[in-house]
C-alpha cells in the first residue's frame, strides 16, 4: 500500500485555499497543519477542510515532527526565504510558481535542495497537460529532429490582476511580486518550451518590458503599480537553439499566437495541438487526437497518472513510485531568463547569462 505523505500548507490565500482544495482529491496525500500570519483565517481554513493543527508562526510549523512536506504558498519574494529554512529544517518543500523574486534567490533555493538533500519541486502546471505530454513524446521518438526554434507565447487581451478586477494589489507591486506578466503566466509557458528543449543552458538574453494601457483612476490609485504587463524576449541556448517570448497581461490583439517547438523533421503548435512535417515530399498540416491517447496511457502505462497534475506528481514522487521531474531546474533556467529581459530592458542591450548571475540581487522579504 502507498504511503500517507503529510503535508503543510503555509499560507491560506488564494493559492493556498486552491492547493488544499487538490490535496483533498489526491490519496494519500494528508493535510496535517496550515500556517498564516492572518491566524482567524487560517482557523477557519482549517476548520473548513478538517486539518487538525493551526499556526501563525511558520517556524513552528517546521517544528513539527509529523510533517514530511511543506507547501509554500505565499507571495513571490517571500518564497525563497520561507523554502530555505524549510528545506534546512529537514521538511521537502513544494512551491508556488516563479521560484523567487530574483535569479540568485532561485539560486539559493535550488543550491539548498542540493545541499539538504530535500526534494525542491515547483509548480509548474503545463508540464502535466496532454499537449506537452504528447509533445515530448514526439520529441523523444525523433519526429521533429534537431530542434532549433521555439517560441513561448502567452496572451491576455486584458487581465491584468487587482487593476483589472482580480487578485490583490500585491500581485502588481515589485516590492511583493518583483515582476508582472513574465512572472505571473509566463513561467509556465517559458517552462513549457524549456522542457520540451531539454533546458538547455541559457547564453545571451535580449529583452523589453511595457506599461502603456490605461487603468480605472482608483484602481491604478489603489494598486500600487509597478509591473510589466508585456514583457518580450530574444534568449540564445546552447546547441544553437533560438528562442522568442511575449507574454501579456494586457494587449491590444487577438491572441491568435501560440507557443510551439520547431526541429528540422518536423514542427508543434501547442495551443491547439497540431503537429507540422513532411510525407511523399508533402507538407503536412495535422491535428492529433490527446483524449484517445491519453486514455490508453492511463489504461495501459505503469504510473501515469503521477503525471496528472502538478501536485499529483509531488506526491507520486514523495511515495517513491516515480523520479521527481526537475522543476526546480527549469524554473530556475526561467528565472535567469526573465531577470535577463529586466537587465537588458535596463541597460538597452544584450546581456549574457554570466552577467546576469553576477549582477543578481536579493529581492526576498526578511522575516
Amino acid at each position: 500500500m502507498a504511503k500517507d505523505i503529510r503535508i503543510g500548507i503555509i499560507g491560506v490565500g488564494m493559492i493556498g485555499k486552491s492547493h488544499i482544495s487538490t490535496y483533498l482529491k489526491i490519496p494519500n496525500a494528508r493535510l496535517v497543519a496550515v500556517c498564516d500570519v492572518n491566524k482567524e483565517e487560517a482557523q477557519k481554513v482549517a476548520a473548513q477542510n478538517k486539518i487538525p493543527k493551526v499556526l501563525s508562526d511558520f517556524r513552528k510549523l517546521l517544528k513539527l515532527r509529523e510533517l514530511d512536506a511543506v507547501d509554500v504558498c505565499l507571495h513571490n519574494n517571500l518564497h525563497s526565504p520561507v523554502t530555505i529554512e524549510a528545506l534546512e529544517a529537514g521538511k521537502h518543500v513544494y512551491c508556488e510558481k516563479p521560484m523567487a523574486g530574483s535569479y540568485c534567490d532561485s539560486k539559493a533555493m535550488y543550491d539548498a535542495a542540493r545541499r539538504t538533500g530535500m526534494k525542491l519541486h515547483i509548480q509548474l502546471s503545463t508540464l502535466y497537460s496532454p499537449e506537452h505530454k504528447t509533445a515530448k513524446r514526439l520529441i523523444a521518438e525523433g519526429h521533429l529532429g534537431k530542434l532549433y526554434y521555439a517560441r513561448s507565447f502567452g496572451f491576455r487581451r486584458r487581465g491584468r490582476p487587482w487593476v483589472d478586477g482580480y487578485g490583490t494589489p500585491p500581485f502588481v507591486q515589485k516590492r511583493a511580486a518583483a515582476g508582472g506578466a513574465l512572472f505571473d503566466m509566463g513561467i509556465y509557458h517559458m517552462a513549457q518550451v524549456l522542457d520540451l528543449l531539454g533546458n538547455p543552458k541559457v547564453q545571451t538574453i535580449t529583452g523589453a518590458t511595457h506599461q502603456e494601457i490605461a487603468m480605472y483612476e482608483d484602481r491604478a490609485k489603489s494598486a500600487g503599480y509597478s509591473v510589466e504587463e508585456l514583457g518580450l524576449g530574444f534568449v540564445r541556448l546552447s546547441g544553437g537553439i533560438s528562442m522568442d517570448i511575449e507574454e501579456s497581461w494586457a494587449l491590444q490583439h487577438d491572441g491568435s499566437e501560440s507557443s510551439k517547438i520547431c526541429g528540422s523533421k518536423g514542427g508543434i503548435k501547442l495551443s491547439p495541438f497540431m503537429f507540422f512535417s513532411n510525407a511523399g515530399d508533402v507538407e503536412i498540416n495535422a491535428t492529433a487526437e490527446l483524449g484517445g491517447a491519453d486514455y490508453r496511457w492511463h489504461t495501459c502505462g505503469k504510473d501515469y497518472d503521477a503525471y496528472d497534475g502538478s501536485q499529483q506528481h509531488w506526491i507520486a514522487a514523495l511515495q517513491g513510485r516515480v523520479p521527481l521531474l526537475d522543476t526546480a531546474g527549469v524554473a530556475l533556467n526561467v528565472s535567469l531568463i526573465s531577470e535577463g529581459i529586466y537587465l537588458s530592458q535596463k541597460l538597452r542591450r544584450e546581456v549574457t547569462a554570466a552577467e546576469v548571475a553576477k549582477t543578481s540581487k536579493s529581492t526576498a522579504l526578511i522575516f
